[in-house]
C-alpha cells in the first residue's frame, strides 16, 4: 500500500506573504494597466479592505474562516480579476483592451493569484471538522 504524506498545515506567515503576494498583483494590475486608478481608487481601496479584514480574522486565529476566505480571495481574483476579465465578453460592462500588453498584466495578476490559492487551499483541507485539530491517530 501506498502511503503518502499529509499536507503540512501552512504557518500563518507564510499565509501572510502569500496574500500580500496576491495583494501586489492586484495593485500592479490596477495602477499599471488601468488609466487614473491610485491605491486610492476604489477598484483597488476596496478589495484592500476586504482583505485586510481577513488577514484580522487570521491572527485572531479564526484560521479556518479566514483559510476559506483567503481560498474565495485568491480563486475571485484568478478566474474573474486575471482570465475573464482581460477576455472580450459581452456580458462585462467594459471592452478590455486586446494588447499584449494588456494581457501580460493578466498574465502576471494571475501568477501572483497561485500561491494563496495553493497554500488556503492546504489551510482549508487540513482544518477538518468543527473543533478537530486536523490530525488523525490512525496509522
Amino acid at each position: 500500500m501506498v502511503r503518502t504524506a499529509p499536507l503540512l498545515r501552512p504557518a500563518a506567515s507564510t499565509l501572510y506573504l502569500a496574500a500580500a503576494v496576491s495583494w501586489l498583483g492586484l495593485l500592479v494590475h490596477n495602477v499599471a494597466d488601468l488609466p487614473g486608478q491610485t491605491l486610492a481608487s476604489p477598484e483597488t481601496l476596496y478589495p484592500t479592505l476586504v482583505l485586510a479584514a481577513v488577514l484580522v480574522l487570521l491572527g485572531a486565529g479564526v484560521r479556518r474562516l479566514a483559510g476559506g476566505l483567503l481560498l474565495a480571495w485568491a480563486v475571485l481574483h484568478l478566474v474573474g480579476g486575471a482570465i475573464l476579465s482581460v477576455l472580450p465578453l459581452p456580458v462585462l460592462p467594459f471592452a478590455p483592451e486586446q494588447s499584449v500588453r494588456h494581457y501580460s498584466f493578466h498574465v502576471l495578476y494571475g501568477l501572483t493569484q497561485l500561491p494563496l490559492l495553493v497554500l488556503a487551499l492546504r489551510e482549508v483541507s487540513r482544518s477538518g471538522p468543527r473543533g478537530s485539530t486536523g490530525s488523525s491517530t490512525r496509522s
